[in-house]
């Protein structure tokens, strides 16, 4: 079904022309980090010539000085997959003390996707679960840690989307903590370099993102099961500080990485790459830190604005009147192949099964018709 509404709409794209999608701005100065970064498929870099790499969105920057140095459609929203579990940590890792058991549940155990192994009445610490997160992107850790925290998903989704506006990730709208496949569920490279910026300053997640191996429980509390990082980067690339990788079928590969060399700490993000991430992510970091003397920034990463300031009441301040210019969202052209991605992930599931429905009964009405022509 989605493959008849892909066809359908790349019709509608030749027929029509190519369709615009709205890039996030601050202000009115133009997309968020520098007018080059834009959510157009072209490759923005000064001063050599980055190294071609199959990800539809990349972005390559210093997190020290906050300069992008490279990037490919950088704002194009797409599917973010497990690296959308970099916002779900810079959410929870505050409000959660290491230290506090959590028990497993029935809910934890019967989430899709991938699992670390969480097992229903088996006892963890949130410590445990975030090792289970960042190592094994396990969908089951991350539905115990919000469960344990405040309003469980619902209120950990409202505070994803507040945090990631918080820090300037205007690309980014989250439906589900664990990052798999959901309607209206996106994100941007530029985005994911953002969280990587503010989750590495945070040493916990610096932790955790770069933690090569840990052990699990089994079940019955029968000894235990060695569960070894997924980002491959961390075994063969040197000065490799990990963070996050992730998969699904509709975003396919996607990639946040890091590594520090020569006193310069570099993070590397891709999106909708269809395989070859790690070898890509390390050409694109050897590149530029190869060059970097020669490099000039294309843009910038933006520092955070801070939490809305409150009153005495806690009640959000009131934004003065006048003097401050309203974001605004100027329009960028996407190539045919991601102005169907972005169309086809925006359309409610359901909505799938028009086409069929609608072939369907034409089908069945003309046999009525072939028999009105004989008489």
């Amino acid at each position: 079904m989605r493959l008849l509404l892909t066809a359908c709409a790349t019709t509608a794209l030749v027929a029509s022309g190519p369709l615009t999608a709205a890039a996030a701005d601050q202000g009115p100065q133009g997309p968020v980090g520098g007018d080059l970064l834009t959510a157009k498929p072209t490759v923005v870099a000064d001063g050599a010539a980055p190294p071609a790499v199959q990800a539809s969105a990349y972005v390559v920057a210093d997190l020290d000085t906050g300069q992008v140095l490279a990037a490919k459609a950088p704002h194009a929203k797409l599917r973010p997959a497990s690296t959308l579990k970099t916002l779900t940590a810079l959410v929870l890792l505050p409000r959660l003390k290491k230290t506090d058991p959590v028990i497993g549940s029935d809910a934890d155990a019967g989430i899709i996707g991938s699992k670390v192994g969480v097992y229903p009445g088996l006892h963890y610490t949130v410590d445990l679960l975030f090792q289970g997160m960042f190592l094994a992107s396990g969908n089951d850790a991350v539905h115990a840690l919000c469960a344990h925290d405040e309003g469980g998903i619902p209120a950990t989704i409202q505070r994803m989307n507040a945090k990631a506006k918080e820090i300037g990730a205007l690309d980014t709208h989250v439906t589900d903590p664990t990052g798999l496949d959901a309607d209206g569920q996106y994100s941007s490279a530029y985005d994911l370099a953002l969280f990587a910026q503010a989750g590495l300053a945070r040493p916990d997640f610096a932790k955790y993102a770069s933690t090569k191996f840990t052990n699990f429980p089994n079940a019955g509390n029968k000894g235990t099961y060695q569960v070894a990082n997924q980002n491959k980067l961390l075994f063969n690339y040197d000065g490799a500080l990990g963070v996050k990788t992730g998969y699904t079928t509709l975003a396919r590969n996607t990639f946040v990485g890091a590594a520090r060399r020569n006193g310069h700490t570099l993070v590397v993000t891709m999106m909708n790459a269809p395989h070859g991430i790690t070898e890509d992510a390390s050409n694109l970091l050897t590149w530029t830190f190869t060059n970097y003397s020669k490099l000039k920034p294309v843009g910038t990463l933006v520092k955070a604005e801070g939490p809305p300031k409150t009153t005495t009441q806690g009640k959000p301040a009131d934004k003065p009147a006048s003097g401050i210019a309203r974001p605004q969202r100027s329009r960028t052209v996407l190539s045919p192949g991601q102005a169907v991605q972005s169309l086809a992930f925006r359309v409610p599931v359901w909505t799938y099964a028009g086409p069929p429905v609608l072939l369907l009964g034409l089908f069945l009405r003309r046999p009525r018709t072939l028999r009105r022509r004989r008489h």
